[in-house]
């Protein structure tokens, strides 16, 4: 625990009125009467978003049809809003282009990246992943013909090897908020020749991702968490531009190719990184997707790590002093520099708690089989329903308030 960490009401009110980032939340529709903290499962949404897409439906759709794709400069939208990204991320803005979804993107950038290593025929990945990057790259291994070999994510760097073609880690990962130091894997890696994708889902939009700074050759990412367009908002893809050239992806759709309007049947893929295209972009979902990236202008990306490092310090602090003895176990590192924008907590009655918490209306999430997950995103979130959710959790967890029929019956989505 940090001796300058506030531990008093007034002390986190304080920060609050000094924060740099406060101007931000006006920028979201934020429901009153309610502490969100599930940022890094669905973001919350930007305020000006709805006044766009009104605009896309009974403007650009029902009067301008088809000619929008023009006049409206509906085509270009993914990469556009793949530039906005990029600076997000670290990268160029041509690197980066809007897409699919996270494991289709995933699927593309494997399969591209075994062609371009013939000799090799091992994946490496990770225990403990988001399942759905293992079972992409299951199915990857099994389509072609290689090896995959998930080690525990202390193993990872033993487990390099000049037999492994590339190396497919979450930077951030979903459960525990562990965040892997991005330069000295990458590092590690081409040193053996091994090619690396990263999946920036919980991190992209909550801190600085430097992509071409740590020589990442591939990253991934969605677009509704703290990116915040919306629910299932289309993915991101990055291709380093010095791969862009001998890239050859799986999905050879006609938005990938050169000319895809001259409708030729034989495939040649586009010189840019169109060519991780495939068929015509979820529209809607790409231009309000490229409207809630809007609330990112002005924003200095280290002013917005600094205050996620805060806000998650303070959570931690507020539970060391508050939940003692109650059965929760901190299960994300305590280094600032080992996190990332949340913090996750185990309990024997995790589901019903967070349950009970949701209630009251501060919205966290549950992950199987016992994890309470709290994420912060610093745009909007404030340092004191950082104070009111662990009060209100110490209150839920002491008075057994949980242990009830309605917080006990498990829902469809957790």
């Amino acid at each position: 625990m940090s001796s300058s960490t506030p531990c008093r009401l007034d002390q986190v009110q304080q920060l609050d009125e000094s924060d740099p980032l406060a101007f931000c939340r006006q920028r979201f529709a934020l429901p009153q009467h309610k502490i969100y903290l599930d940022g890094n499962s669905l973001g919350a949404m930007p305020a000006h978003v709805p006044a766009r897409i009104e605009q896309v439906l009974k403007e650009e759709w029902a009067q301008g049809l088809i000619n929008s794709w023009n006049d409206a400069d509906w085509y270009p939208a993914p990469q556009r809003t793949g530039a906005r990204i990029a600076h997000l991320v670290g990268a160029q803005a041509h690197e980066v282009i809007v897409a699919d979804s996270t494991s289709i993107n995933l699927f593309k950038v494997l399969v591209a990246a075994l062609r371009m290593q013939p000799q090799r025929r091992v994946i490496l990945a990770e225990n403990g992943n988001f399942p759905t990057d293992v079972y992409i790259a299951q199915g990857v291994s099994e389509l072609t013909g290689c090896q995959l070999q998930c080690v525990d994510p202390e193993q990872v760097m033993e487990a390099l090897s000049e037999e492994v073609a590339v190396l497919s880690l979450t930077h951030v990962n979903f459960k525990s908020g562990r965040r892997y130091d991005m330069a000295a894997i990458t590092a590690r890696a081409h040193e053996l020749g091994v090619l690396v994708v990263w999946d920036l889902c919980h991190s992209a939009g909550a801190m600085p991702v430097r992509l071409n700074a740590a020589g990442a050759d591939f990253a991934v990412g969605c677009g509704y968490k703290y990116l915040n367009g919306g629910p299932g908002a289309p993915a991101f893809v990055f291709v380093a531009e010095r791969h862009i050239p001998h890239l050859r992806q799986p999905l050879t759709g006609w938005h990938g190719h050169a000319k895809p309007f001259d409708f030729t049947h034989k495939y040649q893929p586009h010189p840019s990184l169109d060519r991780m295209l495939v068929g015509t972009a979820p529209q809607l979902g790409v231009l309000a997707l490229e409207a809630a990236l809007e609330a990112f202008d002005g924003v200095d990306l280290q002013v917005l790590r600094a205050k996620s490092e805060a806000l998650t310090e303070l959570f931690i602090t507020l539970c060391d002093q508050q939940l003692q003895g109650l059965g929760v176990t901190l299960c994300t590192p305590r280094q600032a520099e080992q996190r990332g924008s949340q913090v996750s907590l185990s309990h024997p009655q995790a589901y019903p708690v967070m349950q009970a918490l949701i209630a009251r209306g501060i919205v966290g999430d549950f992950r199987a089989p016992d994890i309470l997950r709290f994420g912060f995103a610093p745009l909007y979130n404030r340092y004191q329903e950082v104070w009111e959710c662990v009060g209100a959790l110490r209150e839920i967890l002491v008075s057994g308030e949980w242990n009830q029929p309605q917080f006990l019956a498990r829902k469809s989505v957790t």
